[in-house]
């Protein structure tokens, strides 16, 4: 039996209700309109993207506030685009407010720009002098997603 939309879009609203409250977050309709839009992506998503996408639903202060509030509790993390534009994306279910756990690669297309989360790619254990606190690592391979690829033929 295949699920109607009606309960594909319950399941998922009440997986995003959860989220929020698991991190102590009031279910808000632009926090619900932010991770709907995300979660429906397979890229990283900008935020002047998501202004459009979210139109006149949400006014520019609340996405700044509610994108910094779901980095700020590891909810999304930030990913810079080759033009310096901060694009977003959903966090792995163990990150928290208090640990990120999105230490993978990410490739960025050379011709549109779309930005993809590679998971299943982890990056290697940095051991670093006596001192020093890592804070974040991030690593950017660049190339060709597979629809400019298709073009080039």
């Amino acid at each position: 039996m295949v699920p109607t939309t009606e309960k594909v879009k319950a399941t998922a609203d009440d997986r995003f209700i959860r989220l929020l409250r698991q991190n102590n977050l009031k279910v808000t309709q632009p926090r619900l309109g932010v991770l709907k839009i995300i979660s429906g992506k397979e890229t990283a998503i900008s935020q002047p993207d998501l202004e459009k996408m979210l139109g006149d639903t949400v006014d520019r202060v609340t996405l700044y506030r509610v994108l910094a509030t779901f980095e700020e509790k590891g909810i999304l993390h930030k990913i810079f685009d080759l033009h310096g534009t901060a694009t977003y994306a959903l966090c792995s279910t163990e990150c928290d407010e208090h640990h990120h756990h999105d230490e993978h690669v990410h490739f960025i297309c050379s011709v549109c720009n779309s930005i993809y989360c590679l998971d299943d790619i982890k990056l290697p254990k940095i051991n670093l002098p006596e001192g020093y606190q890592l804070q974040s690592v991030g690593i950017n391979a660049v190339g060709l997603c597979a629809e400019c690829k298709a073009l080039t033929k």
